[in-house]
C-alpha cells in the first residue's frame, strides 16, 4: 500500500550516502515536519513535531548526500509505503517510509546546516548574487563544483 504526499521540513542529520550489495546508491534520512497553527489571539502556536524516515535512491541519493545537510529545509515528494517484517522471534513488525521521488532544498526559509549556512561565502565563490531569486543558480554552481558536474 503506498500515497503519494509531499513534506516540508528539517534534516536531522546530514544524508550518509551507501552503496547497496548490487551497487545502487541510497541514503536514509530523518526528516522533522513541525505542524503550526494560530491561536485565538492570532499568535503562531507549535506544534507536534512528526519524524519522517526518507529513503532515496540512485543519482536523487548522490546529489542529496552531496548537498543537503544536518538543519536544512526539504522538501520531498514520494511514496509513502508500509514495510513490513517478522522478527527471529516470529513477531510481525511494521514502519512507514516515505520513499522520495524528487527533493530539493527550501529558499523560503534560511537553512541551519548544509548548503545555506555560510551563503555569503559561497555565494562569493561562485559568484552568485545574495538575492533569494539568485540562490538557485549558485546553488547548482556551487553542487555542481563539489560534484564536478555541469548544471
Amino acid at each position: 500500500m503506498s500515497a503519494a504526499i509531499t513534506i516540508y521540513g528539517n534534516l536531522a542529520e546530514a544524508p550518509k550516502l551507501a552503496t547497496t550489495t548490487s551497487g545502487k546508491a541510497t541514503v536514509r534520512m530523518r526528516v522533522a515536519v513541525d505542524s503550526r497553527h494560530r491561536d485565538a489571539s492570532g499568535e503562531w502556536v507549535d506544534g507536534q513535531t512528526s519524524w519522517y524516515t526518507v529513503i532515496a535512491w540512485d543519482r536523487l541519493a548522490e546529489n542529496l548526500a552531496d548537498v543537503a545537510g544536518k538543519g536544512d529545509r526539504l522538501i520531498v515528494t514520494g511514496r509513502l509505503e508500509e514495510r513490513e517484517w517478522s522478527t527471529d522471534a516470529g513477531e510481525k513488525r511494521s514502519v512507514w517510509e516515505l520513499t522520495a521521488e524528487d527533493a530539493g532544498l527550501s529558499l523560503r526559509m534560511p537553512a541551519r546546516g548544509g548548503i545555506a549556512a555560510g551563503w555569503d561565502e559561497r555565494a562569493e565563490d561562485t559568484g552568485a548574487a545574495k538575492t533569494v531569486e539568485d540562490r538557485t543558480v549558485g546553488a547548482r554552481r556551487w553542487a555542481s563544483s563539489k560534484t564536478g558536474s555541469r548544471s
